[in-house]
């Protein structure tokens, strides 16, 4: 018995011992409402317990958790759709123009090195996220996240109008430098909203997970229409990055009203509330022990599912945007504004962002296969595929594979299209178990 009580479930992270709170767990379980926490609610005493949940007007709270969604991947997006300006920014040119193309090894593999400086201090953030889930609240992490990110896209804006062209290391090197802090300002921000969503129902982490998926189409349709409006890259990147701007500063505002809004007031009360007042004593001498959930457990049941989230991610980022945005229309040379202009962030990045987004919407109505089919792993490795069909599009610059197979500009809207899609049914599924 008092090892039971001894376990104490952290109000700022996923985790909750199994051994709280069961009979509240198999009620919910039994009951099958998609209106109850997604994480085993504690028991709440006198009041709070019998209070009737509120109604989530004019479903704010949904919308909050959708624009953090959106948030939550921002920053990348913002980077790795703003091509044209990096590639005059990196280039020797002075005439910032949209329809030219400077090459140089900095343009050339500018994608493959923001990968590279985005994925490393992602995944370094996301076990320091873990380490300190139970160290600093949700509300410190979120807060501090976003402020990184602000901040860095601010420093970015402000750097559109500077003249690069006599530093253009010290600029590639700085850019980096950006794109790490603020992927990982990003993924705590991310893991730190996934954990508050948890005490919530369903519906609220479907609003996470459709507003990711939307973030990278508004990113991609506002790069487009800053193309579309002015022929000097610089001033559709200033107009870009501003409104990164204030979007980021809309995310903070919103996260400040979350608190205020009665449905989410519940929720986040009821989740903070002890499972019963006589565990603070041992919760008090166990917190140094237990300030970090336990590892093994959490990897014996998610190792599966785990493998076939880092496998899904693999491939993708092995692809977008280093591969696809390299893929050139067959007919640049006509001169055509579709062909020279707006295929890359047509094909490259808004199909694939709506692409994801709509298979995003399917998860909701259809789970096939399930997260605990054998069937799973399969399709997932069946991804694999998709990287020989797009190095044998019309990549750009060919130095080893100078054969083009899918000779038309068709086959990589399919290839994009199939991409986005297979990403989001692969882990949406693993998102709702």
């Amino acid at each position: 018995m008092d090892g039971q009580q001894s376990l104490q479930a952290s109000v700022n992270s996923s985790y909750i011992p199994s051994s709280m709170c069961d009979e509240e767990s198999s009620e919910g379980a039994a009951s099958g409402d998609d209106s109850s926490p997604l994480l085993s609610r504690q028991q709440a005493a006198g009041s709070l317990a019998a209070r009737h949940c509120p109604e989530d007007s004019y479903n704010l709270v949904y919308i909050i958790f959708f624009l953090m969604g959106i948030g939550s991947l921002l920053p990348w997006n913002v980077f790795i759709t703003a091509k044209q300006y990096w590639l005059y920014k990196l280039s020797n040119n002075s005439s910032p123009s949209a329809q030219e193309e400077p090459h140089n090894d900095l343009s050339d593999y500018f994608e493959s090195y923001i990968a590279i400086a985005s994925t490393l201090p992602s995944v370094l953030c996301l076990i320091l996220n873990y380490l300190l889930v139970n160290r600093f609240s949700s509300q410190v992490r979120i807060m501090f996240s976003l402020l990184v990110i602000l901040v860095v896209f601010v420093v970015t804006t402000v750097l559109v109008k500077v003249d690069m062209s006599g530093c253009r290391m010290q600029f590639f090197g700085g850019t980096l430098a950006s794109v790490a802090l603020v992927s990982g300002a990003s993924n705590i921000f991310s893991g730190s909203v996934f954990g508050i969503s948890g005490h919530f129902p369903m519906r609220i982490s479907q609003a996470i997970i459709s507003g990711q998926a939307m973030g990278g189409t508004l990113s991609a349709l506002a790069s487009i229409v800053d193309l579309a409006a002015s022929s000097d890259v610089t001033e559709s990147a200033l107009v870009y990055f501003i409104t990164a701007d204030i979007f980021t500063l809309v995310c903070i505002l919103m996260y400040l009203l979350l608190p205020r809004l009665s449905y989410s007031r519940y929720y986040m009360e009821v989740a903070a509330v002890p499972c019963s007042e006589s565990n603070s004593h041992s919760s008090r001498s166990d917190s140094s022990s237990g300030s970090v959930p336990p590892l093994k457990p959490i990897l014996k049941k998610t190792w599966v599912l785990g493998s076939c989230v880092f496998y899904v991610f693999f491939i993708s980022i092995m692809v977008f945007p280093a591969l696809s945005s390299g893929i050139q229309s067959m007919n640049k040379d006509s001169g055509n504004p579709w062909a020279t202009t707006y295929f890359v962030p047509l094909t490259s990045f808004l199909l694939y962002n709506v692409a994801d987004f709509c298979g995003r919407q399917v998860t909701a109505w259809l789970q096939v296969p399930g997260p605990t089919s054998r069937m799973l792993p399969l399709l997932v490795v069946s991804r694999t595929a998709l990287v020989p069909l797009f190095m044998f599009c019309n990549y750009q610059p060919r130095y080893h594979l100078h054969n083009v197979f899918f000779a038309h500009d068709l086959f990589p809207v399919v290839f994009i299209c199939l991409l986005g899609i297979s990403l989001s049914l692969s882990l949406s599924k693993k998102l709702h178990i």
